[in-house]
């Protein structure tokens, strides 16, 4: 029995044929009204999207992914968008670059476990000191005086 190795050649299919998407944004592009309809929700729901991304930056949430995929979803109609696209995986490069640098990998692990080390002994110094009383349920303050 003999193994063919050679790959067969591909079948020159889809290449020349557009996608049904690709049609579809065609056909809103020749008509003025719903060009601009379509690039007024893409940049609604773009904004939308990076503006929670902006948000969930200071509140919990992956507020990078958000600023990201918002960016990304502009980028598919404004070129600003994709300019600035660009420049926030550009950035994430170089922040990725920064994380992995070992030394400062050590650094942060080290500032890390000292800052445990540090939460750890003020939680047991409070239970040493008021047992397992809430702050404000404390009666005698003569340790603060």
């Amino acid at each position: 029995m003999a193994i063919n190795h050679e790959k067969d050649p591909p079948v020159a299919a889809a290449e020349d044929e557009p996608g049904p998407f690709t049609r579809f944004r065609e056909v809103i592009r020749r008509n003025a009204l719903l060009n601009n309809t379509w690039r007024v929700g893409v940049f609604t729901v773009g904004a939308t999207v990076l503006v929670g991304g902006l948000v969930m930056m200071v509140a919990p949430g992956p507020g990078i992914l958000g600023i990201i995929v918002g960016l990304a979803i502009l980028a598919t109609e404004f070129a600003w968008a994709q300019r600035a696209l660009h420049h926030a995986k550009q950035a994430a490069e170089k922040a990725k670059e920064k994380a992995l640098d070992p030394r400062k990998k050590r650094r942060n692990t080290i500032l890390a476990v000292l800052g445990g080390i540090l939460a750890g002994a003020a939680v047991i110094a409070y239970l040493v000191i008021y047992g397992f009383n809430l702050p404000w349920n404390i009666e005698d303050l003569t340790f603060w005086n």
